[in-house]
């Protein structure tokens, strides 16, 4: 048995070992990057410049542009960067700090979503209450407290998983220091500490699915007794693809922090990561824009 320490660096999973498909994988995913930094850049620039869309929904939608960018850019690089130069290795520090930094991400990204949804909630269903209960103080308060949780989640989550003993063994099976593939390596049963919290993460996750599931029910009803069908498509285009995000960002997340060993494969486990990390930065600022008329008219 040998303590992390002893562990210089990590061995990556490499997508394939033809030059030619990792070269079209390197394209791709740079295809991917540029796309979700650019899309995500234009959102940031335009509500930074407008004051007309220094409201609340654009603040919150202004902060997941930076939580999806800074999301990417910590696992997206690295995949690149290896495919490019046909090498698997990432150092222990780097590991790390792809686990904290992603980690802090995904925590904090998920807390804002479930504000978003409260912002909606209280714009549709509330509009008179909508200047009191979100003025400029308590949005400043609900984007800290996202960002805290999520500085908190990534702290315990790091914490504990490098704190695990690990065997000899360093060869991840995932494109990004992922949890789930760290506490592989250990051998000890230490490991069922950091598992308690990933289930705990998970519960939370969930709680915040609910809410925001019964948010929008709650949303619905109030959208079907809109008599103006131009305003019932205006909500309705706006909340759906939020939840659908929400949706398929917390599924397939849980799935790959929780499914058990059993069904546990190379190409289903590459295929979920992507699912949650890559896919929902690069498609959150298309779907946030494409139906806003005052997001691009400014862009």
């Amino acid at each position: 048995m040998s303590n992390s320490s002893s562990i210089t660096q990590f061995l990556l999973l490499a997508f394939t070992d033809k030059r030619e498909l990792q070269l079209l994988h390197f394209w791709l995913f740079l295809g991917i990057y540029l796309a979700a930094v650019l899309g995500n850049g234009l959102i940031i620039t335009a509500i930074a410049c407008d004051h007309h869309l220094h409201t609340p929904m654009y603040f919150f939608l202004l902060n997941l542009s930076l939580l999806d960018v800074g999301s990417i850019s910590t696992t997206i690089p690295k995949a690149m960067a290896n495919t490019l130069w046909d090498t698997r290795a990432i150092s222990h520090v780097g590991c790390a700090a792809q686990v904290f930094l992603f980690a802090l991400f995904v925590g904090a990204e998920i807390s804002l979503l479930t504000i978003m949804s409260y912002d909606r909630y209280v714009a549709i269903c509330k509009p008179l209450h909508y200047e009191t209960l979100l003025g400029s103080t308590a949005c400043v308060h609900m984007a800290a407290a996202a960002w805290g949780t999520g500085f908190l989640n990534a702290l315990l989550h790091t914490a504990n998983t490098f704190s695990l003993p690990r065997c000899q063994r360093n060869a991840l099976n995932q494109f990004f220091c992922e949890i789930p593939q760290i506490l592989k390596l250990s051998c000890s049963d230490s490991y069922l500490k950091e598992v308690g919290l990933l289930v705990i993460t998970a519960f939370c996750g969930f709680g915040c699915f609910v809410f925001i599931l019964v948010t929008y029910l709650q949303i619905l009803r109030a959208v079907l007794r809109i008599p103006s069908e131009q305003g019932r498509h205006k909500a309705f285009s706006t909340c759906l693809p939020h939840l659908a995000v929400f949706s398929l960002f917390i599924s397939t997340a849980m799935f790959a922090h929780l499914k058990p060993p059993s069904i546990s494969s190379s190409s289903l486990d590459l295929s979920v990561a992507v699912l949650y990390s890559v896919l929902p930065p690069a498609m959150n600022p298309f779907i946030y824009s494409i139906r806003n008329h005052e997001l691009k008219h400014t862009l």
